[in-house]
């Protein structure tokens, strides 16, 4: 059963200051939000509270919506109002909680929560410091009694403004800026590459960096920093912050997790696969009560695509498998396992998975596992089916059209398929295809994919002795994938067939191998 609050709505229809109807809320919230003192951070906020519980929970609340742990903060702002029903600003954590936040818009059911608590806090203002009542008076802009989705910009834009009036006033306060910097978040596109001279990005940026300044541990501030700075050309502007973002909230899996992004998008595999070694483990800590999971699914997804790239098999292959098991998805653990030419282990992996594209990504590992145990007619039959799927699929797969995906795939089996029957012109052209496809893939954290098609068609090119573009595409996909080491190994084989060497490929590829559990052979495909 879904919990309400009609006492306390009953209690405020006298007031004639919300509708007369019931407010639903999560069925978590039928249990007792309990304080985590070893997930926690040293955050600390101030409130105008003699009530250390109040406060405790208050503490707890701003640190899980910094971690994006919405209904978590939810329940523990509710814990500190209940704890001391007469605090305004604790009240106002709950509206806060409610609202739209980087991963997702105010829904139409939690709407109605968050506007009942802004009338609380409005109610109890006259126990507000000027500071928490200038925050809550922020709110009113944004909560309205009539919600309406459509509309909801309207109201975003509205708060961003008052938010910057109330940063102007308080100009010391770290969290009101970052809270300031969070609702300027919200009126940009949430997924594709900034522009670094996009003046409101530049605002984003400059917000962010002002509080960084001063708290470089600032959990808030650095894990906003890393999303406005992953999708630009200068990510390393958040790498200083992430270098401690990992630790500010212990049991918090998100923020555990959230350096890795940063970390990708530079090259810095292995710092990747760390961190999101660190946020599974809080997930799993969860079922104890010592930790919070905050998609686990995705942090699983980040440790396999890194420890792809970097070559550590086992960390990616282990990731794979906790995936599967966790959303039965056998896709990238059929991936994982063809990365790294597990090809008896593919075929065992019996399990489809379901969505067309989920699909397709299982195929085409069932496809080339075939191939590379000696069923060509497998191979070839998987192939046609993944070009057929790519004319004709209107799938979606996160922020990508399927078809790039599906063809991408196809383009790679296809060229494997042409190498086994000895035509490398044909293998070649296969991979120029696939890399057509992948070159269209949106930007995203983690890729769909935990390869490149170049990877393929430079070792295409080597077997040719076409070695300028076959370091030409490796080239281009260290761009792509900083420091990754199949790109690295392929530039360096390439370089000493031209009779030339690079001396940050050498060393790069040296520092790559510290980490790697695998060997690659000269031909790499």
């Amino acid at each position: 059963m879904k919990r309400t609050f009609l006492s306390a709505i009953l209690c405020m229809f006298s007031l004639g200051q919300v509708s007369a109807q019931e407010i639903d809320y999560p069925d978590s919230f039928d249990e007792p939000m309990k304080l985590f003192p070893e997930a926690m951070g040293d955050f600390h906020w101030e409130i105008s509270s003699d009530n250390e519980l109040a406060q405790e929970y208050f503490n707890q609340g701003f640190q899980l919506m910094y971690a994006f742990a919405k209904e978590d903060a939810a329940r523990s702002f509710q814990a500190s109002h209940l704890a001391d029903p007469d605090c305004a600003i604790c009240w106002w954590g709950e509206a806060w909680a409610w609202g739209s936040y980087l991963n997702g818009a105010m829904t139409t059911a939690q709407a109605p929560r968050a506007y009942f608590a802004l009338q609380q806090a409005l109610a109890n203002i006259a126990n507000a410091t000027e500071k928490e009542a200038a925050m809550i008076r922020a709110l009113e802009v944004r909560y309205v009694q009539e919600f309406d989705p459509e509309t909801r910009r309207i109201q975003d834009e509205a708060y961003a403004e008052a938010m910057a009036e109330v940063a102007e006033k308080h100009p010391d306060d770290l969290d009101i800026a970052t809270l300031y910097a969070d609702a300027l978040f919200l009126l940009e596109e949430r997924r594709g590459y900034r522009s670094l001279e996009d003046p409101n990005v530049i605002r984003l940026h400059n917000v962010l960096l002002s509080v960084l300044d001063r708290d470089i541990r600032h959990p808030g501030a650095c894990h906003l920093l890393v999303h406005a700075t992953e999708s630009t050309p200068t990510p390393e502007l958040a790498a200083p912050c992430a270098r401690f973002l990992g630790n500010t909230i212990p049991g918090a899996s998100h923020i555990n997790h959230m350096p890795s992004h940063t970390w990708n998008e530079m090259g810095l595999w292995h710092d990747a696969v760390r961190s999101n070694t660190i946020a599974w483990h809080s997930d799993q800590k969860a079922a104890i009560g010592k930790g919070f999971a905050i998609y686990p699914t995705h942090n699983l997804t980040m440790l396999y695509y890194a420890a792809a790239m970097g070559g550590e098999s086992a960390a990616a292959i282990q990731a794979a498998k906790d995936l599967a098991k966790l959303n039965r998805n056998t896709a990238m653990l059929s991936m994982a396992l063809i990365r790294f030419g597990r090809f008896d282990e593919v075929l065992e992996v019996t399990n489809k998975p379901n969505g067309e594209i989920n699909v397709s990504m299982y195929d085409f590992s069932q496809g080339y596992a075939a191939l590379k145990t000696g069923d060509l007619a497998k191979a070839k039959s998987i192939s046609g089916s993944l070009w057929e799927l790519t004319d004709t699929t209107t799938a979606r797969f996160r922020f990508h059209d399927g078809k790039d995906i599906v063809g991408t795939l196809a383009g790679i089996l296809e060229g494997e398929i042409a190498w086994a029957e000895g035509n490398l012109e044909a293998a070649a052209e296969a991979f120029r295809r696939a890399t057509d496809y992948y070159t269209n893939l949106n930007y995203d954290e983690p890729e769909p994919l935990p390869f490149s098609p170049r990877h393929w068609l430079g070792a295409a090119y080597m077997e040719l002795g076409a070695y300028d573009n076959a370091l030409s595409q490796y080239r281009q996909d260290l761009e792509e994938h900083p420091h990754n080491i199949w790109g690295l190994w392929g530039a360096q084989k390439a370089l000493e067939q031209l009779g030339q060497a690079d001396a940050v490929i050498d060393q790069d590829l040296y520092e790559a191998f510290q980490y790697a559990d695998i060997w690659i052979p000269d031909t790499k495909h």
